[in-house]
This record gives C-alpha cells, structure tokens and sequence, in this order.
C-alpha cells in the first residue's frame, strides 16, 4: 500500500476552525476558508500571501476560483450571514483584494459556491434549502436566472461539471439532483437516491483520463458513511432499463449507481474529491480525522460478477425519508453526527475500486472538514497533492508516493 506523506502546513495556522481550502485552476495558490476571514496560501512556499477580511458580517464557509481569466483573480465567498461575496486582484498587486459586490437573496447560511467551466454562470446553495444560479451579464453585474427549491433541506454542496452547463446539488435530504436549463428555465433532470442519510459532498470526474464507452460519473459522500459512484446511462440503455435498476429517474435523464467505494471511514464523510491528474483516483476525509485514497481498479472480471474490494450497491427507494439528524442553525457551527446504521444490502456493481493508501488522525483529535487535489511545490517541481482542511485551523499537503 501506498504511503500518504506530510509535505507542509501552511504558515501561520488560522487561530480558529477552518472550513475549506481550493487550489487556484491554474496558480499554485490556494484559498481557505476561516471563521474570521479569508486566507490566501503559497503552493510553492506554502506561507500566508495575503488575508482577505471585511465585506461579509459572519464566517466565510466557502470559496471558489472563477475559472478562465487573465490578468486578475477572481474568488467568490459564502458566509454565514447570507451573502455571497465576489473579490477580484490585479495581477500585479500582490496584497490589494477589491469587495466587488455582494448578492444577496438567500435567507439563510450559504453553504457552497461554484463557477461553470465557463465561468459565466455562479451557483449557490444554502441551509434555506434552496439553490441559487446568478449569471454575470457585465462587469461587477449579476442576475439571478434561477432559484430551485425543490431540496426538502438545507442544501451541503453544489457543483458544476467540468464540460457541461449541468449542476450536482447534495442536501440533508438524502438526496443528490442534477439540474440543466430547460428552455427558459433550470429544472431537475435527475435525482439520485441511494444514501441513507445527509449527502455532505459530491465531485465530478474530470475530463482528463475519462473512459470513452462510459458516461459522465459523479462521486458522493455521506454521513451514512458511504462514498457511491453514479452513471449516466448511454442514450443506448434507456430503452432496455432493468427491473434492477437502482436508482428510478424521475425527470428527463438515466442515471444509475455504479459502484460503493470499500468502507474504511467510521465517523461522517465530510469531503470527497476526485483527482483532476491521475486518472480514477479519489480522496475522502471525514470526522475520524482520516484520510483515505482509493483507485479504479481494471475492468477484467467485473463481467463475471468479480468486483475486488468494491462495496455493493445500497438499494433505496424513492419512498424513503431523510434520516432524522439534528443541526444547530443559529451557530457558526454544523452538527457532525455520523449515521447509526452501518448495515450493508446487496446489489450490483460495474467498477471495482481500492484503497491504495490510509492515514489515521492526520490533523491530531481534531475532523477533517474538506478536502482537495492541487498541484504544490515538491522537491523543485509541481507535482499533484493532496490539501486537508481541519476544525484545528490547520491546511495541510501531502503526497502520495
């Protein structure tokens, strides 16, 4: 098994818990997340660049890099308080972040916030239980073209597929769904249904090392303590679906749940990630502290029914209810409770996965809240590393080797 080794952490530490860290889509910078401010971390000499603080009343929750610009960086931030925040540096100052604007609407904590491949369009998602979609229609200038409010509870996470104008949203309600713009419109084209309780994270497969004969692929976590790999069905198979089928589309596309990731988490999984350079990899962190990375293994055998160190799919109907967990809202906090059913169902499967490399208690007692794949500055060059955000403030780089 493969030896997941600490690089760095990033100095100086935040003095409070730390939410969520993302690496710059072409920069070897990162940004992180903080009960008081936002920090922005050198990848290569992994220090404090510059701290970000002002524009919102309460904690920053999360941040994204809007994709495909030159000359500037622009992130936008979540917070607490409600609002999304976009700030924008020129590219030669070095310190001097510029508030932007502020969008408001939502009416509770925003949870997650995501660029398009484009970078025209900006999503949100909140504990309102609501999913926001802004697009920018000129400098400093945003519309709001679509709220979808279709989630039964607070909404975890939203992100964009990596090609597509096609949104994944997870929520307390159990469930994951995928919206598109219909016309006029953004409307839920799937949902997928599977975990047992809160879907914490979801991540697209990158572009990049994606098999041809196989659709687009979306992995999920869960406080149910499942990591699940879902499938869109090839035009092909929607007419020949299977009694089977695991998961039953409601609305305009098949999707299906095509594998379980081998358990090794025993608290909630808070982060999963797939990796943007090495082909099938994947990386989860959670409330044990620990970090897991798993690979796709080959596809020989799983015609025979043989899928390795792979998890059978855990059926669940469209009837099934969330499960009853309990969050404090009023708090800059969320509740962190792991699921107690940890029984498996059978099913099938159409990819095997293994766990290449384990680390225990990998930021002390202290959860770990997040997780990222960023390329970082190891041994003189830029190679692809793992970055682990925890409840003790601390951003750490590792690498697999």
């Amino acid at each position: 098994m493969a030896a997941i080794n600490l690089v760095a952490t990033l100095t100086p530490p935040c003095s409070s818990r730390a939410w969520l860290s993302t690496p710059h889509p072409q920069l070897p910078i990162a940004a992180t997340a903080t009960a008081n401010a936002l920090r922005i971390y050198s990848l290569t000499s992994f220090s404090l660049l510059s701290t970000i603080t002002g524009g919102h009343k309460r904690s920053i929750r999360s941040c994204a890099w809007k994709p495909g610009i030159k000359g500037q960086a622009v992130i936008a931030t979540g917070s607490f308080d409600a609002s999304v925040g976009i700030w924008s540096q020129e590219e030669d100052d070095d310190e001097e972040w510029r508030f932007a604007i502020v969008l408001d609407g939502h009416e509770s904590e925003v949870k997650s916030v995501t660029w398009s491949a484009g970078g025209n369009l900006l999503a949100t998602c909140s504990r309102d239980k609501s999913v926001w979609i802004w697009e920018e229609v000129g400098e400093d200038d945003f519309e709001t073209v679509a709220v979808l409010q279709e989630h039964e509870g607070d909404v975890k996470c939203v992100v964009w597929h990596p090609e597509e104008e096609l949104l994944a949203s997870a929520s307390y309600d159990d469930d994951i769904r995928l919206w598109r713009e219909d016309v006029d419109d953004w409307a839920c084209v799937s949902v997928l249904r599977g975990h047992d309780s809160t879907v914490w994270a979801v991540d697209w497969e990158p572009v990049k090392g994606r098999k041809e004969d196989v659709g687009s692929r979306l992995v999920s976590c869960s406080d149910d303590g499942t990591i699940r790999i879902w499938r869109k069905k090839p035009n092909q198979e929607r007419q020949q679906q299977s009694r089977l089928s695991i998961i039953r589309s409601t609305s305009a596309e098949d999707w299906e749940e095509e594998a379980q990731l081998p358990k090794r988490h025993v608290r909630t999984i808070y982060s999963v990630a797939w990796s943007k350079e090495t082909p099938h990899r994947i990386a989860s962190v959670g409330g044990d502290g620990k970090i897991v990375v798993y690979e796709e293994a080959p596809s020989e055998g799983l015609a025979n029914g043989h899928l390795g160190d792979v998890e059978p799919a855990n059926v669940k109907t469209e009837a099934s209810g969330a499960a009853g967990n309990t969050e404090v809202g009023a708090m800059d906090i969320e509740s962190h409770n792991p699921s107690k059913d940890e029984s498996q169902s059978k099913g099938k499967g159409t990819s095997a996965w293994q766990v290449i490399a384990e680390s225990d208690c990998a930021h002390g007692v202290f959860e770990i809240n997040h997780v990222a794949w960023a390329k970082a500055k190891v041994d003189g060059s830029l190679q692809e590393v793992i970055m682990t955000t925890g409840d003790d403030g601390e951003v750490k780089v590792w690498k697999v080797a």
